[in-house]
């Protein structure tokens, strides 16, 4: 099998880093040769544009800075990991990819589909993702698993339920819009139950 596009998409508290340890550990047990990414981030630079988005300290910022900083990062990643590593017939892993753009800038900050459509086209063209896997998760369920963790929130965190709310109903437009390639798993149940889905779908897509 050739080079593989697998993203993971999710509002907060929808359980992600499990989730990416659960398809880590499937595609080493399948001997998978794969690449783990996320966004925004995967390149030093780009993990300069990530502490910058994600610092409380940073503040508002204006949504179409925001946007053009995750495609900064994002034509990074693409471009020093993800593509190379396509081209060479590995599976690529992303934690977020322009879902994550259209869902949290497009939906939550209310700028629409047209600027992400845009920049999509500019910075990656007809390159999407193969398979995306997004949790679904209540904001309120989202937000109450946030508040027991060690760390505090990060910059989006923060934010208001209201905007969370929009950006939950922006991916599952997505998902709507594009059934043959999201597949949307039910975050609100039991962590087994939740990986048990997820190898479902990768044996149904990889194997």
């Amino acid at each position: 099998m050739g080079g593989y596009f697998i993203s993971l998409e999710g509002g907060e508290g929808a359980g992600k880093s499990t989730a990416l340890g659960t398809i880590r550990d499937w595609l080493q047990s399948r001997q998978k040769e794969f690449v783990l990414t996320r966004e925004p981030g995967g390149t030093p630079p780009a993990e300069r544009i990530r502490e910058l988005l994600l610092d409380p300290a940073t503040g508002e910022l204006a949504p179409l800075t925001e946007l053009l900083l995750m495609f900064a990062a994002r034509n990074e990643n693409l471009e020093r990991v993800i593509r190379p590593a396509l081209a060479a017939g590995k599976i690529v892993v992303c934690d977020r990819f322009t879902d994550a753009s259209m869902a949290y800038q497009g939906a939550g900050r209310g700028l629409g589909r047209e600027p992400v459509e845009r920049l999509a086209a500019l910075v990656h063209g007809d390159l999407f993702p193969d398979l995306t896997l997004l949790l679904d998760v209540p904001v309120d369920i989202g937000l109450e698993r946030i508040s027991t963790r060690s760390e505090g929130p990060d910059r989006f965190e923060q934010t208001r339920p209201e905007f969370l709310e929009r950006v939950r109903q922006g991916y599952l437009e997505q998902a709507r819009r594009d059934p043959d390639r999201f597949a949307v798993i039910d975050a609100t149940a039991g962590l087994e139950q939740v990986g048990d889905e997820i190898r479902a779908v990768l044996e149904e897509r990889l194997t």
